[in-house]
């Protein structure tokens, strides 16, 4: 039997692809948790683990501690927080709120500062390592805030993250996590273009991935991503519509800075043109897809 953690109330509100994983691993771990979604029926499998479901963010937050968020985008953090029976209502002083959520470093501060006003901590803590990551409770966190607010966090984002950075101030970990997401984006498109080259040599495309798993083109999307290219297998771990997304808030903040990336603009192109395809509840590797057709010929 668990031992509940230090008595510490643990909200989490975000029950979706991520989310789900994240709080069942809180459960495992022995927090008090207690959660809210907007559909009712997501929240019966955390009710039979023992978690505590509330009809309104308000009421969570008057009953936590800490609560963690893990929402689309900024609008839903938004809306969460600040509307109808938002969380923010309910959240008594002293209270901390953690938002998982990839959103602008400009709006995690402007939440912090908002929240400051009644007294609650915020913190910007944005996670990679997809769906099974937040299942197996081994995702990495960035997390941006005061010092001894994220080590008052420590043990409630241990359940969920091996791996817990405090990268600097408020936004720091959305800027972070914008550099993930560019990384990450800029390697997928390596992948693809290695396949499209593989294919239209009649290399078999297997082949040629375990090969280079052995050198220096080994990559996450080479292990994790390839293998679901070459058999089109596209169940959304993570959907484009949010890479997506998550890609347009780093070029947004890579222009408000005054620079100008490389392979970003391709991958939320050719991403944008899955989900003008109607494909962006696919998982993300499928813009892969748009990779390798025909070349216009010049002369």
């Amino acid at each position: 039997m668990n031992v509940k953690q230090e008595n510490t109330t643990v909200g989490f509100i975000g029950l979706g692809s991520m989310g789900a994983g994240m709080a069942h691993c809180l459960v495992r771990k022995g927090f008090y948790v207690h959660v809210y979604a907007r559909r009712p029926e997501v929240l019966s499998s955390f009710v039979e683990a023992g978690a505590t479901a509330h009809d309104t963010p308000a009421a969570l937050g008057s009953s936590c501690d800490i609560v963690v968020l893990s929402l689309s985008d900024a609008s839903a953090v938004e809306a969460v927080l600040f509307g109808n029976n938002g969380l923010a209502q309910g959240l008594r002083p002293g209270a901390l709120v953690i938002d998982t959520s990839t959103v602008a470093a400009t709006t995690a501060q402007a939440i912090g500062e908002r929240l400051a006003k009644q007294g609650v901590g915020f913190l910007d803590a944005p996670v990679s390592g997809g769906q099974a990551g937040a299942q197996a409770g081994t995702l990495a966190c960035m997390v941006g805030g005061e010092a001894q607010q994220v080590q008052a966090c420590h043990a409630v984002l241990s359940a969920f993250c091996q791996a817990i950075t405090h990268v600097g101030a408020l936004g720091a970990g959305q800027t972070v996590k914008a550099c993930n997401q560019v990384a990450v984006a800029a390697a997928m498109l390596g992948v693809a273009d290695a396949l499209a080259l593989a294919r239209a040599q009649g290399v078999d495309p297997n082949i040629m991935r375990d090969v280079l798993l052995q050198g220096s083109a080994r990559s996450f999307p080479m292990e994790k991503h390839a293998p679901r290219i070459i058999q089109e297998s596209f169940e959304p771990g993570f959907r484009a519509r949010l890479m997506r997304k998550d890609l347009r808030l780093a070029l947004d903040t890579a222009h408000a800075s005054g620079v100008e990336l490389a392979a970003a603009p391709v991958a939320e192109r050719l991403l944008d043109a899955m989900c003008n395809d109607e494909r962006g509840d696919w998982d993300w590797c499928g813009v892969a897809l748009e990779v390798g057709k025909p070349a216009e010929k010049t002369h």
